[in-house]
């Protein structure tokens, strides 16, 4: 009896095994009845109605029942601007959480956007690996292709911000202060970019902020950022690695 409890437990442990090597993992491309793929989205003309399932990748504020977040499928990235939500709702989307959208199709100093008109939860999750896109910085037609990614840009050399040779400033023109967004210089073969770490996406207590307080000119980093756009590519980072 003993016997044949152990040969028993052994094949459900085989058939167990089986069946979680089978299981089929959500595909991040796959859309619903009248929802359109990204490259319909991509090629849909400013102010055209849209409708869209992604998949939350971050989000960067609420404020008066409206949020910024970021979300992309298996094939591009949907940037939502002044999401119509409640804060019970806002704090449900949480990364690799599944949407649905309608709004129309916008853009604000060239990044591409969706100015979303409701949303709702739907069943399944999607996490999104940081794409390598070091090789096409330089290429800004390509680039933006793939506005509002998370992705990676590798072996950048930190440079001075400003004429004082300082390796970070708070805000755009270093008027702000501890709090305010972080913004620093990187370049790779002879070209430079400027990066941000962006408060209301990653806070003063957060590691990437005070990583990015903590650079210096010269440094050899890695960068994993959402790839933000404002008349070109100004990335916004969640990480940060000295090599």
């Amino acid at each position: 009896m003993k016997k044949l409890f152990v040969l028993l437990l052994a094949l459900c442990m085989v058939f167990g095994m089986t069946a979680c090597t089978n299981k089929v993992e959500e595909d991040p491309t796959k859309k619903s009845e009248g929802v359109m793929t990204f490259d319909e989205y991509w090629a849909a003309a400013q102010y055209d109605n849209v409708v869209v399932e992604t998949y939350v990748q971050g989000k960067e504020s609420w404020w008066q029942d409206a949020a910024v977040v970021y979300t992309q499928d298996g094939n591009g990235a949907y940037f939502l601007y002044n999401l119509p939500c409640t804060q019970e709702q806002y704090d449900k989307l949480t990364v690799g959480t599944k949407i649905k959208v309608t709004g129309f199709k916008d853009a604000y100093s060239e990044m591409i956007e969706i100015s979303p008109e409701s949303f709702e939860i739907e069943e399944g999750s999607y996490v999104a690996a940081a794409a390598d896109y070091t090789s096409i910085i330089a290429n800004t037609d390509e680039l933006a292709k793939h506005m509002g990614e998370f992705v990676t840009f590798k072996g950048m050399t930190v440079e001075a911000v400003n004429d004082a040779g300082d390796a970070f400033m708070y805000n755009w023109d270093g008027s702000g202060e501890e709090g305010s967004d972080v913004y620093f210089n990187l370049s790779i073969n002879g070209q430079t970019y400027s990066f941000n770490v962006r408060s209301y996406l990653c806070g003063p207590e957060t590691d990437v902020y005070k990583a990015a307080q903590a650079l210096q000119v010269g440094q050899t980093v890695d960068v994993e950022c959402f790839l933000y756009w404002y008349y070109g590519p100004q990335p916004r980072v969640t990480s940060i690695i000295v090599k």
